[in-house]
């Protein structure tokens, strides 16, 4: 699915073609890799193990914007307490690593440093191709983790590594961000909800 592919005369008429595509594309990710990254990180989170999510550019916000909504919102009212790094958060880090190794480096390295077994690696990214999420679904599983990669576009190279993608099948960079990002607050609100007791679903504010 390919978005725009003409000038719009108004910006509503744009919207109205961008909110149609994104209904769309959402329709079109797959329940089952929803359901196989939840059990990822429901595991990973009740052994109290981490979770180590990267992206660049809007995915890195995605992946920084998940450390709050996962640290936080999963714990309240439930008995997990969730274990999270985003490695797009440390701009002293991954600007040392950028200048004194290379950038393709940037999350392999801390992945390498701090990972232990047990631990998952979710990368974002819209191309699936971006070199450090791909060296970084490389390092994770060298050391036997488990992978999360969430895509946009063809899925590119991590759609094919990681353990489970979640894949968001729409040429459109706005349109897989905004899906990435519905997609872990998903995760979260989900894992949440069926990790708290069942009378407070419906009287907390998600």
């Amino acid at each position: 699915m390919s978005f725009p592919e003409r000038p719009y005369a108004a910006v509503s008429g744009f919207a109205s073609a961008y909110f149609d595509l994104y209904a769309t594309a959402a329709r079109a990710v797959s329940p089952q890799a929803l359901d196989q990254a939840a059990a990822l990180l429901m595991a990973c989170y009740r052994e109290g193990n981490w979770l180590y999510v990267c992206g660049n550019g809007g995915s890195a916000a995605i992946a920084n914007h998940m450390y709050c909504d996962h640290v936080k919102s999963v714990r309240t009212d439930t008995s997990l307490t969730p274990r999270m790094m985003s490695l797009s958060a440390n701009v002293e880090m991954m600007s040392a690593l950028a200048n004194d190794i290379s950038y393709a480096e940037v999350f392999a390295y801390q992945i390498e440093a701090l990972a232990k077994p047990g631990d998952v690696v979710m990368t974002i990214s819209s191309s699936g191709n971006s070199e450090n999420v791909v060296r970084a679904i490389a390092a994770a599983q060298a050391r036997g983790l488990k992978t999360i990669a969430l895509t946009g576009f063809q899925g590119g190279r991590t759609a094919t590594m990681a353990d489970v993608n979640i894949h968001v099948p729409v040429d459109n960079y706005g349109i897989v961000e905004d899906l990435h990002q519905s997609i872990m607050h998903i995760l979260a609100q989900a894992i949440r909800a069926a990790e708290m007791p069942a009378d407070l679903v419906s009287v907390r504010t998600f």
